[in-house]
């Protein structure tokens, strides 16, 4: 593929207000990611990447895939294995996207499971609880080859998961609460489990909100604390999806 890399980013959630106030709505937030991962591959961001947004769950907006080349599903609170009539509508457009050959999926949290779900593998709650926080993923050989580097670290926030890796799919890496945190198809998907667009701001804002409102016990919270501003790898995996976009 080359560029300009035209990438739709469907957002599948709004940040919480402060959030957006300080870092802006998902689609921004991955732009300034993805902005910097191409600075430093060497590309121009301004130039080489064309990034546009759409609200997939209230305005349930699509882009027309004559004019793009990839699709970033995005994180969310919702489930990925809910039938909200806007979730079966993302899942129907992923079928849709995997059953062409040129525009490429890249899925992130909720957009992995989506990314699952389309494929058709099973996708729900953990029986072993949340990751939050910065944490490790072991890396598969195809993950280090992916990556670039042999570890990995990467904000977590979710308690469902993917339950298995679908056929004929490169596993890239998992954890001891999440077997599959990364799928991989040549020239077709990436996905994370984890949050390479997240920081210590946002995670820190989040995992407070969440211990106020008794999502997460007192505990709980204190260890994502603890670890939230620890080194994270957002950019390397960032700079993987550029490259698996620009890969012929």
């Amino acid at each position: 593929m080359k560029t300009p890399l035209r990438i739709a980013i469907l957002e599948c959630d709004t940040p919480p207000p402060a959030v957006i106030e300080k870092y802006g709505k998902y689609g921004r937030i991955f732009t300034t990611l993805l902005e910097i991962a191409a600075e430093g591959m060497g590309l121009f961001p301004k130039r080489d990447l064309e990034l546009s947004a759409y609200d997939v769950v209230t305005a349930q907006k699509y882009p027309d895939l004559e004019n793009i080349d990839a699709v970033l599903i995005t994180g969310s609170k919702h489930n990925s294995f809910d039938n909200d009539p806007w979730i079966l509508k993302l899942v129907d457009f992923t079928e849709k996207l995997l059953k062409q050959d040129r525009v490429r999926i890249i899925g992130v949290c909720f957009g992995h499971q989506i990314l699952g779900r389309a494929v058709g593998v099973k996708v729900g709650r953990s029986d072993d609880g949340w990751e939050i926080s910065v944490l490790p993923v072991q890396l598969t050989a195809k993950g280090k080859e992916i990556f670039q580097q042999d570890t990995l670290a990467i904000h977590q926030m979710h308690k469902d998961i993917v339950f298995e890796y679908p056929e004929d799919v490169e596993k890239l890496g998992g954890s001891p609460r999440c077997l599959v945190q990364g799928m991989y198809k040549k020239g077709r998907f990436i996905s994370v489990q984890g949050h390479p667009e997240f920081n210590e701001g946002i995670v820190t804002y989040l995992v407070k909100m969440r211990a106020e409102q008794g999502i997460f016990e007192e505990e709980q919270a204190r260890d994502a604390l603890e670890r939230v501003g620890k080194h994270h790898d957002g950019v390397v995996i960032a700079k993987a999806f550029l490259r698996f976009l620009l890969e012929d």
